[in-house]
Formats: structure tokens, sequence, C-alpha cells
């Protein structure tokens, strides 16, 4: 995965180290995310399950979900 391009978001502070990434892999199809604070976790998805999950996050539907 070294010869992704990680893009910060765009919500992150300048200078920041806990920020989400994301990139996309070498065929287009697959989406990496990461926390720049711990890049060995990687989680990667097709784009419609990242799209999904990030809708789910948005209409607070894991809100009552515990570690």
């Amino acid at each position: 995965m070294s010869q992704l391009r990680w893009q910060k978001s765009s919500f992150s502070e300048a200078g920041a180290s806990n920020c989400v990434e994301v990139a996309t892999g070498l065929t287009g199809t697959r989406r990496h995310l990461r926390e720049s604070d711990d890049p060995a976790t990687v989680v990667t998805a097709s784009g419609a399950a990242l799209r999904r999950l990030i809708l789910g996050i948005k209409a607070c539907e894991f809100d009552d979900v515990t570690p």
C-alpha cells in the first residue's frame, strides 16, 4: 500500500496529527481509509460501500454503537 497517495480530509485542522486520510487503489475501484496517527491500520472498501458508510455516519446510524 506504499504506492497509494493519501489525501487528508478537508475538515482536518492544519498541522493536526489525528486526521482521516483517503486514497484510491491503483485500479480506482477500491478506497482506502486510515487515521494519520495510526497509518499502518487501513480500511479498504469499494467506493459504493464507503459511500454507504459515510451516509450512515451523517445520518447518525452508528451513534449507539460502543467499542
